[in-house]
């Protein structure tokens, strides 16, 4: 049975999406730390495990297929909620604190440990600068926020949305136009071929990128302060989706319903991307095809861009179909998870070093990384942030001492 028996209000907290929201932000430590087991060529992270895996190579690759557009596409949802709630200024004042004061204040205080440790790595023969990476110190624009890129592509997407927002409430008086989007809008999104319709933009672009490789996804831009093209049109188009999904917030029930066939087609298509993705990059155990490289890449795109967006509908619709109930635990980790994407570098970057070394089995490598990191990390969270000034710029309010129910509105930092 449906978890939405109706269409969720203006402002009621919808848990499934604060929860996916938080998760994608959780699976960004768990993709950062499988980094360094990937097996890739040289330069591909800035330290290389004795013990590489497959394994931990797909887990790598499905996480980035979807995590990204899924994150902008719940940004552009909550943006548009917060604006409605909050109006213009209140808006730009909100994500001024939460967005724009985070990513001055955190990256000073990230990236010197995280270039300390990089040092470190390169006394390895298997270490050293990742391939592209820039100088120090970092001369403008070539100034690498890193897995901070978010917060600075989120701040021009606010700015965008807000100045196309303004252009056309001013030149659609009657409202007529948007109208006539909402109707294409829910159109396409009621099509079961909608996350082929979607793919459009990003497949096209994809595939006419030299810069980048089509089968290892959307280039984000961690080198520098000029947003490149394919990051505007992948995050931005689904900043956009979200945007447009709030103003008609029942076309969340057609993800839900569609869950599953999403999540197979998801699967399918990841799987072979995967393939695909070792064939291009010559990726260490990867099968040799007698196709050419310029049409192996033109396949590769064809097929990476509805594995984006089948990939994000089945996320979606899976936290609609099984987390749609209030519960203490995602709650909290989605509260959290703001403050522990923004420190976790530095920490999983020197657990990589640390174990890299060692003659263990991946497995237990890879689980001590995550199992000294996150319980480290949630207990800064806890002590530090929760319930001091810091949460307050992060999420907005102080969370109060005793656990309490959710409320009416969200909070979270990506509101």
């Amino acid at each position: 049975m449906s978890r939405l028996t109706t269409a969720p209000s203006a402002f009621e907290r919808l848990h499934a999406l604060d929860a996916v929201r938080g998760f994608a932000l959780l699976l960004g430590i768990a993709l950062h730390a499988t980094l360094s087991f990937v097996p890739a060529p040289t330069g591909f992270w800035f330290i290389q495990d004795t013990h590489q895996s497959a394994a931990l190579g797909l887990l790598f690759f499905a996480i980035h297929v979807f995590r990204m557009t899924t994150f902008f596409l719940m940004l552009g949802f909550f943006a548009r909620m917060s604006f409605h709630r909050r109006g213009a200024w209140g808006f730009v004042r909100d994500r001024l604190q939460r967005i724009g004061l985070p990513l001055v204040i955190a990256w000073p205080i990230v990236f010197t440990p995280m270039a300390m440790v990089v040092i470190w790595a390169s006394s390895f023969p298997n270490g050293g600068p990742v391939h592209g990476a820039r100088g120090w110190p970092p001369v403008l624009p070539n100034f690498p926020p890193a897995h901070l890129w978010f917060l600075y592509v989120l701040l021009e997407l606010y700015v965008a949305m807000l100045l196309l927002r303004g252009v056309i409430v001013r030149l659609d008086a009657s409202g007529a136009l948007r109208t006539a989007l909402d109707r294409l809008f829910a159109w396409t999104i009621r099509n079961p071929l909608a996350h082929l319709v979607l793919a459009i933009p990003i497949g096209i672009d994809l595939s006419l990128d030299q810069k980048g490789i089509s089968v290892m996804g959307i280039r984000t831009p961690d080198q520098s302060l000029i947003t490149n093209l394919p990051s505007w049109i992948g995050f931005g188009t689904a900043f956009r989706i979200g945007w447009l999904l709030h103003r008609q917030r029942d076309l969340l029930r057609i993800l839900e319903r569609r869950w599953l066939s999403h999540l197979v087609l998801a699967l399918g298509l990841i799987l072979i991307c995967f393939v695909l993705a070792g064939v291009v990059t010559s990726a260490p155990g990867a099968p040799k095809l007698p196709i050419r490289s310029d049409t192996l890449r033109l396949v590769s795109a064809v097929l990476y861009a509805p594995a984006i967006w089948t990939s994000t509908f089945a996320v979606i619709g899976l936290a609609l179909r099984f987390m749609s109930t209030f519960s203490p635990t995602r709650r909290y980790l989605a509260d959290a998870s703001y403050w522990l994407y923004l420190i976790q570098m530095p920490i999983v970057m020197a657990l990589q070093v640390a174990v890299s070394q060692l003659d263990w089995p991946w497995p237990i490598k890879f689980a001590t990384i995550l199992g000294v990191a996150l319980p480290l990390m949630l207990a800064s969270y806890r002590l530090l942030v929760r319930f001091t000034m810091i949460g307050v710029v992060l999420n907005g309010r102080r969370a109060p001492r005793e656990a309490a129910p959710a409320a009416a509105v969200t909070g979270s930092a990506a509101s």
